[in-house]
């Protein structure tokens, strides 16, 4: 569990974002899925480590941003500190982006002596910078790693950070979050579905106890399979919670391999792209074209919704051009203009094939 926190000279302090790693301790964040804001933590969890987190920071008398990293028993209020960057580091340009809050700016006011309330809101552009990020959507972020380009590496994932760059998906649930990332990670990957060769059931019990880079993947070929969240839990550490949302794509990818396009009804179709699938995604499960899933969709008036990144609950309007789509709503927030312009990236970095920033 991580606390992005941002600290002025006359001792304002916030915390800007909470994040937890899909994967138990052992695995190096940078390697895990992080998931933001954190879902499994009772309130009880969330208000002690946020305490805790603002007196560590006041007692460092760190100004400007510091991230702090939890290791924390699921089954007690027991935890441990793991370490306190007081840096910007990868989990805060997660963070930043996660909640669309500046932290390398406000960290760089406050450095030359700037005080929160004196900051302006990136978000509101009227309020102040002393506030903390409320989030009504869910983001995930994906590592991807290059360990085919290495002869001989192992592609085991612990304590060392072996991946070279990473995504990050946007959505109402972690479920359509979390399918986004995945397909963003490479153009080969669908989502949450089994890749590649099929394994035995053996090596994907042992890929749960030591995982690699194809860790999600056998966790869905396990749940295709029937294994009870349990039994992966018992073997992985991964909290049942994030298992059960696995699980429900997988069945309801399951559902769909059992009926024929024409068979669809509009609100099945609904409920899969509100799980993150993609029109290729479904083609794939019903056996018929990309083009015929997006006609049949599109003719029911199923298209996604337009969403401004809101981190003050709607509070204040917010006023930065932050978007992202989702099948959660029911209006847009922002009216498309003639004359718009879109910015490609080029998607993850990956070694030999990339530019060193995604846009410009």
């Amino acid at each position: 569990v991580e606390y992005e926190v941002v600290r002025d000279c006359r001792d304002n302090c916030i915390t800007v974002c909470n994040m937890e790693n899909f994967d138990p301790l052992g695995i190096h964040t940078g390697d895990s899925i992080v998931v933001a804001p954190s879902q499994t933590l009772s309130n009880r969890e969330y208000y002690k480590l946020r305490s805790t987190a603002l007196k560590v920071v006041r007692h460092l008398g760190v100004v400007g941003e510091c991230n702090i990293q939890y290791a924390l028993d699921p089954t007690s209020l027991e935890y441990c500190i793991i370490e306190v960057n007081a840096r910007l580091s990868r989990s805060s340009a997660l963070a930043s982006k996660a909640t669309g809050y500046p932290l390398a700016f406000v960290a760089a006011k406050l450095a030359l002596g700037r005080t929160l309330p004196e900051i302006t809101n990136a978000v509101t552009k009227v309020t102040q910078a002393c506030f903390e990020p409320s989030l009504d959507y869910v983001v995930t972020k994906v590592p991807r790693w290059d360990m085919s380009k290495f002869e001989g590496v192992s592609t085991r994932i612990g304590s060392a950070m072996k991946s070279v760059g990473e995504v990050m998906g946007i959505g109402r649930t972690w479920e359509e979050s979390m399918q986004k990332a995945l397909r963003m990670v490479d153009p080969s990957v669908a989502g949450f579905e089994p890749r590649g060769r099929r394994r035995d059931h053996a090596a994907l019990m042992e890929e749960l106890r030591s995982p690699t880079d194809l860790r999600v993947p056998g966790i869905a070929q396990l749940l295709d399979e029937g294994v009870g969240v349990e039994a992966i839990r018992e073997e992985s550490a991964i909290d049942p919670w994030f298992l059960r949302r696995l699980e429900r794509i997988s069945d309801f990818r399951k559902s769909m391999a059992a009926v024929a396009l024409q068979d669809l009804t509009p609100a099945m179709l609904l409920e899969a792209k509100q799980l993150g699938f993609s029109d290729k995604q479904i083609a794939s499960c019903v056996g018929c074209a990309e083009d015929d899933v997006r006609a049949r969709r599109t003719g029911a008036g199923l298209r996604p919704w337009v969403k401004q990144i809101d981190t003050l609950a709607a509070e204040y309007p917010a006023a930065t051009n932050y978007l992202y789509t989702t099948y959660h709503g029911s209006e847009h927030d922002v009216e498309g203009k003639s004359g718009a312009v879109v910015v490609l990236g080029s998607g993850a970095y990956r070694i030999g094939s990339s530019v060193e920033f995604d846009w410009c």
